[in-house]
Order: C-alpha cells, then sequence, then structure tokens
C-alpha cells in the first residue's frame, strides 16, 4: 500500500512539472496564413501560450500603430510588439478559450490553436459556433 501511495505521488509530481513544458509545444516563430507577418509564440509566464507580432510585410502599407484598436490609449501602441492571442486553456492535445486579435479590424474573436503531425500550427478565430482556419507554417528565425 505505501509502495503505491508513494508511486502516485510520484507520478503526480511528474506530470505537474511537465506540464509547463506542454506549452511550448508550439513555441517559436510562425509566419501567418498568408505569409505577411511572423509571430512570436512563447509561455505567458502560466504555461500557457501568447503571440505577439514581431514583423510584418512593409509593402502591405499597413499602419505602425494600432490605429484600429476600440480602445483609444492602445491606438497609438506599435504593432511590432503587440499581443495577437493569449488567454488558452490546454484540452488534450490542442488549446481552446482563447482569444485571438485581429489589429486591422480592431476585433478580438475567441481562438483555438493545434499543431499538425506535419509542424503546422493551426489557428482559429471564432464567432461563436462559426470559425475562420488559418494555417501557420514555421519561420526561421534570423
Amino acid at each position: 500500500m505505501a509502495a503505491m501511495k508513494r508511486f502516485l505521488i510520484c507520478l503526480i509530481a511528474v506530470i505537474f512539472t511537465a506540464w509547463p513544458v506542454m506549452a511550448l509545444d508550439i513555441a517559436g516563430t510562425w509566419f501567418t496564413s498568408d505569409g505577411k507577418a511572423k509571430v512570436a509564440v512563447s509561455d505567458c509566464g502560466d504555461g500557457t501560450p501568447c503571440g505577439h507580432l514581431v514583423w510584418f510585410d512593409p509593402s502591405m502599407g499597413a499602419e505602425t500603430t494600432d490605429i484600429n484598436n476600440p480602445d483609444p490609449d492602445l491606438q497609438s501602441r506599435p504593432l511590432i510588439g503587440s499581443p495577437v492571442f493569449w488567454g488558452f486553456k490546454r484540452k488534450k492535445d490542442k488549446w481552446s478559450s482563447g482569444h485571438i486579435y485581429d489589429a486591422e479590424s480592431g476585433k478580438t474573436y475567441k481562438s483555438k490553436l493545434r499543431l499538425t503531425d506535419e509542424g503546422r500550427l493551426v489557428v482559429k478565430g471564432c464567432i461563436g459556433p462559426i470559425c475562420q482556419k488559418q494555417v501557420w507554417r514555421p519561420a526561421l528565425v534570423d
């Protein structure tokens, strides 16, 4: 009985120490599906993924500040470094219940993330049950 108790305690300890590492399965820099932006994904500090814009194609003629943000206090912040997604919860082999921000529209949507077997990141932005899917590819870091 004592051996079983020690085994369960060790198993629980291994699971909880490995939990933050699971967040890193999508860590890295990713090209958006259109290739016009790069998003760096890292641990938010709580074992969940956060994404920040690190580059966008200047030929798009895009603004360099977050002028479409509905919060007037954030409209002058630089787009580079701004949050793209956050607030996820781990669900088996994917992340759900998060949020994704679209700087072009200034809107925030519910979001889901999943890593494919081919090493692509499936990113979904949702309004209710309707989701738009994008497939992001890894970007080589300079």
